[in-house]
């Protein structure tokens, strides 16, 4: 069965799956999570109830502990949760598609078998670790080293901006390094280290903008040895095996970007039924109708958009440029949207008490991350031939 029809109706299998997240973050994220963002405290509870859930594992096969659905469901999921709040979104989008999926997609049979029961489960967290103090778009300018010693990899370097790879239930960083030279370039490859390994340390968190209650850390690898078998997939191909899970991740941030949009939807619809002004509720005057109007609309495209890169994923044809597209309006529709809404709320937009406050806050990084904007417009442009 389809996942949805050509007008974007879910199937009763995906529509399902989104009720039951959007209850799951209405009850239960909802309540809690501005005071876990205000500390900046990791949502271990959170976690631990969407493992229950077997969100961790919705794209993952069943013989590996997983749901045994399609990319498009983890997809209504992030949605979905990024209406209340992009932190945990964030943390179920790292895990999956960044954690789980390159051992998933690229592992072998002892690789699947050992690391992704627990990550498909949710009782354990992955990263993956590729961005560096020196570059991130830019696979060239690599500096962490791998060197092979008898049967063992030892690792040299560090990486920056990694997300999930400092909690107390993270189990393993797939980390890009150098493995050699070929032709004149530099040979990436993608090993597995697993959390705890001597000489692998992870910075104290990171004070952020936004994503306040996510996990982002600095990794330092020093000496760090790991078996020759945690090479991940074929070797001198890391880099070409993170690009095709940044195509589908790409999807999966657009998505959660239509989410933190839709959120703004909500809040301010709620927001301008309730606040009055000069005897009447906001929402009675045109400024304020026309702005809703404006971020629905945002809102409703992106959705499209992202729906279309997700139809040609799921049907295993190419999708980059869709996907490239789907990512640019999303985090565009989420910024634009956060601040309207922040306009809307006026003073009040400007307090953490307000989801608002986070949602403006939470905005700005899904026009960076897994591909800046600008990453976005040149992929597109590529495909056109220019």
């Amino acid at each position: 069965m389809a996942a949805f029809d050509s007008y974007g109706e879910l199937s009763e299998e995906h529509a399902a799956l989104r009720a039951t997240v959007e209850d799951f973050a209405q009850k239960e994220v909802a309540p809690v999570i501005g005071e876990f963002y205000e500390r900046g405290d990791f949502p271990y509870d959170l976690v631990r109830k969407m493992g229950a859930m077997g969100l961790f594992g919705l794209p993952i096969a069943e013989e590996h502990g997983g749901m045994g659905g399609d990319y498009f469901a983890l997809c209504l999921a992030l949605e979905e949760l990024a209406r209340v709040d992009s932190s945990v979104a964030i943390t179920l989008e790292a895990g999956v598609s960044l954690g789980a999926m390159p051992i998933s997609r690229f592992g072998s049979d002892e690789q699947k078998a050992k690391w992704l029961p627990q990550l498909a489960a949710g009782e354990k967290l992955g990263a993956f670790g590729l961005t560096e103090p020196g570059g991130g778009s830019d696979a060239g300018a690599t500096r962490t080293t791998a060197k092979l010693d008898g049967d063992e990899w030892v690792i040299n370097g560090s990486k920056c901006f990694i997300t999930n790879s400092g909690t107390d239930i993270t189990e393993i960083v797939t980390v890009t390094a150098v493995t050699g030279e070929r032709e004149g370039k530099k040979e990436i490859s993608a090993i597995v280290v697993p959390s705890g390994t001597p000489g692998f340390t992870v910075s104290e968190k990171y004070s952020k903008v936004g994503w306040s209650a996510s996990d982002t850390r600095e990794l330092f690898f020093d000496d760090v040895r790991v078996p020759a078998e945690n090479l991940l997939g074929e070797r001198g191909r890391g880099y070409a095996q993170f690009l095709s899970i940044l195509d589908e991740g790409r999807i999966a941030i657009a998505a959660l970007s239509v989410g933190l949009a839709q959120g703004c939807v909500d809040e301010s619809l709620r927001y301008a039924h309730e606040r009055e002004a000069f005897g009447h509720p906001i929402g009675h005057y045109q400024a304020i109708q026309f702005k809703i109007a404006d971020m629905e609309v945002r809102a409703h495209t992106a959705r499209l958009a992202y729906y279309a890169a997700a139809a040609k994923m799921l049907k295993g044809q190419p999708f980059k440029k869709e996907a490239a597209i789907a990512k640019l309006v999303s985090s565009n529709a989420a910024m634009d949207n956060a601040r309207d809404a922040t306009q809307i709320f006026g003073g009040y937009g400007f307090m953490n008490e307000y989801p608002v406050g986070r949602f403006y806050r939470d905005a700005k990084i899904l026009e960076i991350g897994e591909g800046t904007s600008e990453v976005q417009r040149m992929l597109i442009a590529r495909h056109l031939g220019l």
